[in-house]
């Protein structure tokens, strides 16, 4: 028996499924299987919603984009935005975290744990610092400097930041996420979805939990009546919120012990398995 199909966990019929990316929905070369791609549509023509819930920003879901069906929304940067993928990334949610809170950051990290890089996500773009590795952006618009240059009030005063990233080139990720969240989470919002020690940093009380739960009561949903999946500490909240949760087979332990049950890893079609099932109990 999988956990997948342990019967000890029945949830109850589903309005929406939410869904995190990297590690999850998508296999490690971040496709989507045809498999998944099948029972997404399937969900979506039994009524039931699907929201992908990821940390990426905006610029980054068109890796699914095309997979979306009836409402077409996405809660991206770890519930900082809400994209509407039909509208070609058009924002309709932004919830940012202040450059004077992100400035405060800045410096406690500095002086908590020495050799932090950052890096700032706006709802215009990526910048970062010149010591912080940024091997996947490309985007010609990308300005480097420090990160108090980066954030300073008058630099882009138009772009709301979604997102502060922090990098450490030696600290183990998860020892990184406990001295963040002792040092600065009084003020911000500190999570991971790296296994390098990278952090995410968003506005206070700002997670994909948060946002999830403001999108599912402006429809009428209530916890119970979510299934979510997810693999890493930022997806925590998340699978702690819904009614019915799945750590994938992959998944970090805190991710394992938020969720109410667990599938196969993410190249594994994990959450694909559970659709399914799902779709075989309805009426």
């Amino acid at each position: 028996m999988t956990p997948a199909t342990d019967p000890r966990i029945q949830p109850p019929t589903p309005r929406l499924i939410a869904t995190d990316l990297d590690g999850t929905l998508l296999r490690d070369d971040k496709s989507v299987s045809d498999r998944t791609v099948a029972a997404l549509a399937a969900a979506e023509e039994a009524g039931i919603e699907v929201f992908f819930v990821t940390g990426r920003p905006a610029r980054w879901m068109d890796v699914v984009s095309e997979h979306v069906h009836g409402h077409g929304l996405a809660i991206c940067a770890n519930g900082a935005a809400v994209v509407d993928l039909h509208g070609g990334g058009t924002m309709l949610e932004v919830h940012s975290l202040e450059r004077a809170t992100a400035l405060e950051v800045v410096r406690s990290l500095r002086e908590r744990a020495p050799g932090t890089s950052f890096a700032v996500e706006t709802t215009e773009g990526f910048h970062h610092e010149p010591t912080y590795s940024a091997q996947y952006t490309h985007d010609p618009g990308t300005i480097v400097a420090v990160a108090e240059k980066l954030l300073h009030h008058e630099a882009r005063p138009g772009a709301p930041v979604l997102k502060l990233l922090a990098q450490h080139p030696r600290l183990e990720p998860d020892g990184f996420l406990a001295l963040a969240r002792a040092t600065v989470g009084a003020h911000a919002s500190v999570t991971r979805s790296s296994p390098s020690a990278l952090l995410e940093i968003s506005g206070p009380g700002v997670s994909k939990a948060s946002t999830l739960a403001r999108c599912c009561a402006e429809r009428g949903i209530s916890a119970g009546e979510v299934v979510a999946f997810g693999d890493m500490p930022n997806d925590v909240d998340m699978l702690t919120w819904a009614g019915t949760s799945y750590a994938m087979g992959n998944a970090h332990p805190d991710a394992i012990a938020a969720a109410s049950g667990r599938t196969t890893a993410n190249n594994e079609d994990g959450v694909a398995i559970v659709i399914e099932r799902i779709l075989g109990d309805l009426p």
